[in-house]
């Protein structure tokens, strides 16, 4: 076999073991048990979020929040996008469906309006951005047809039905970008720069603005979710880890280890923490260029404090 088979014929046998190895493959007895762990494994894997360790606001040398967004047409964020549906044979979901699921269930109450944490969101509240129902020309016609008569009693009698409306509903493919804010801090008992996540948004395009202008228009913020108090669902979530599909990695740990690409868009600063956009106008490349600018200035207070 020459080098170029060779090459491809391990190459397949990559793909064909990334495919089919799940969680707990090699302990199950069933085929019912892959992806399940019994509470003795459970308790063998020790399965917690690594915790936070205390750091004193006298130990921070300096701090500084910003704000990043994660394009997931990056291939390198795909973990975070994929897999869209659900059920696919294993125990994966995507972080949207994670954070959603978690948020029906209770589990995940930490939900806020802003990246400041300032006003909860309800269960009710985040899914009026998901759905939305019109009338249609159709619906519209049969209600003239029909004056002094409110849509609640047509509907009642039947009159009015599913297909006088028009329908817009946002799922997890819509998800194009995440917004997180994070604090960078030069922590001086350690003598090293340290990031610590803070919170976290799905962007998508609203159900209306679906509807109106297509998938196509500007994302908006749906919800922040407060990222410590997310860390146990987060954790117990996992991502498809493309280096060994044995141990998959949690998204807790994606996170906190940075294991995606982003881009900055805002650091707190004396002028109300405006947007880049809002000083580097019409000029995507000189954005770009500013966030890596804010990039370095972090980078390089960590690399002037061993000169001497």
């Amino acid at each position: 076999m020459n080098s170029r088979n060779f090459l491809l014929a391990a190459l397949f046998f990559a793909g064909v073991t990334t495919s089919f190895a799940q969680s707990n493959l090699l302990n199950a007895k069933t085929p019912d048990e892959i992806g399940k762990k019994t509470a003795e494994q459970d308790s063998l894997d020790n399965d917690k979020p690594l915790p936070y360790g205390y750091v004193g606001d006298r130990d921070v040398l300096l701090a500084r929040k910003v704000w990043e967004v994660i394009d997931l047409d990056q291939r390198i964020n795909f973990p975070m996008y994929f897999p869209i549906e659900d059920n696919i044979g294993d125990d994966r979901r995507s972080l949207f469906s994670v954070l959603m699921t978690a948020i029906k269930d209770g589990q995940l109450t930490e939900v806020y309006d802003d990246s400041y944490f300032t006003l909860k969101k309800t269960g009710d509240d985040i899914q009026s951005s998901f759905y939305f129902k019109e009338l249609n020309d159709y619906g519209r016609e049969l209600m003239n047809q029909n004056p002094g008569k409110t849509e609640e009693q047509l509907k009642a009698n039947g009159t009015l039905t599913a297909e006088h409306y028009t329908t817009s509903e946002l799922n997890g493919a819509d998800v194009s970008k995440y917004k997180i804010v994070g604090t960078w801090y030069f922590d001086k008992r350690q003598g090293e720069m340290k990031y610590r996540i803070l919170g976290i948004c799905p962007m998508a395009v609203d159900a209306l603005t679906k509807l109106r202008q297509g998938s196509e228009a500007e994302p908006i913020e749906l919800f922040w979710v407060f990222y410590p108090g997310a860390r146990d669902v987060l954790h117990k979530a996992k991502a498809f880890n493309e280096k060994n599909s044995a141990q998959p990695i949690t998204f807790d740990h994606l996170l906190n280890s940075r294991r995606f690409t982003a881009v900055i868009v805002k650091e707190e600063n004396v002028y109300g923490d405006r947007l880049i956009e809002d000083y580097m106008k019409d000029n995507s490349q000189m954005q770009l260029l500013e966030a890596e600018r804010i990039k370095d200035k972090i980078r390089n207070f960590e690399q002037d404090m061993w000169n001497y």
